[in-house]
């Protein structure tokens, strides 16, 4: 009788678990679907790279002010008290779960020698550098790369399309937001909750949630130092960081010396591609 009620607690957690994701994605396609209904062309005075900015700045602000009443205060206890070495090391273990990611969209970009170099890297870091706690593949001359599928996006030849702000994930793109449910099933804390279930996983996802934040607490000192309106300096930093991941750290020059165009963002990578060789 034990077992099976151990059995079924067990598989309630796993559905909840499940019903959590869900109700992400739902919020995030509620959300885009929100934003769809404003139309570029009925208000010729929007900006074409943001023309959602009234519900983006909302978002943000609402973000914002959960990450300065919540966040904050948490993550400066955390950096504070937590070592460095043991921030580095769960900022490892975090970095490895989510790698299958990476080289998965190494594969689906044509990079096959980075592909199986990644997939070289997850193995031995998941493995000698015990579940990634220990960034032994680097000291292996593996090199670590950032993939993911809004760049792949990008590299078939996808437009950004509008920015976005998601609430509490953060700068986006009508291009780029479609990698966020494949960054959530690949990632293996996702396989690691079906397995055991959320309450194994939810307490990983909490620090994962800190560790995340800590990393950003540098740009987001920045932001607030030099900033003179803090969501364009957030949606300028990002639009220019994911040009810059998408041509892989050589982004056409072109892209950055036409700044009276509409919306420099909206070029075909690959055709840019082309044009600079």
């Amino acid at each position: 009788m034990n077992k099976h009620a151990r059995f079924l607690r067990n598989s309630d957690l796993k559905v909840n678990h499940n019903y959590l994701i869900i109700v992400v994605l739902f919020v995030i396609c509620v959300i885009l679907q929100g934003c769809a209904t404003a139309s570029k062309k009925d208000d010729p005075d929007l900006d074409p790279v943001d023309p959602h900015e009234k519900v983006n700045r909302a978002s943000y602000d609402l973000t914002d002010r959960v990450d300065r009443l919540i966040f904050e205060p948490v993550v400066n206890v955390y950096i504070d008290y937590v070592p460095n070495a043991a921030q580095r090391s769960i900022g490892n273990f975090y970095d490895n779960l989510s790698y299958p990611n990476v080289v998965l969209n190494d594969f689906l970009q044509g990079k096959v020698r980075q592909g199986l170099q990644d997939s070289l890297r997850f193995f031995v870091n998941s493995s000698v550098g015990l579940f990634g706690l220990f960034d032994m593949a680097t000291h292996m001359g593996l090199q670590k790369h950032d993939e993911d599928f809004g760049q792949t996006l990008g590299v078939w030849g996808v437009n950004p399309g509008s920015y976005l702000f998601i609430p509490f994930l953060g700068p986006s793109s009508e291009r780029d937001v479609s990698g966020i449910p494949v960054s959530i099933f690949t990632n293996v804390l996702f396989y690691a909750g079906l397995a055991v279930g959320s309450y194994f996983t939810a307490p990983l996802t909490i620090l994962g949630a800190i560790d995340k934040r800590a990393r950003l607490s540098g740009p987001m000192r920045v932001r607030d130092e030099a900033a003179l309106d803090p969501y364009l300096f957030v949606r300028e930093a990002s639009l220019q960081q994911r040009e810059f991941l998408i041509y892989d750290g050589n982004p056409p020059l072109d892209l950055y010396y036409e700044p009276f165009q509409d919306n420099p963002f909206e070029k075909d990578p690959v055709k840019q591609k082309k044009n600079q060789e």
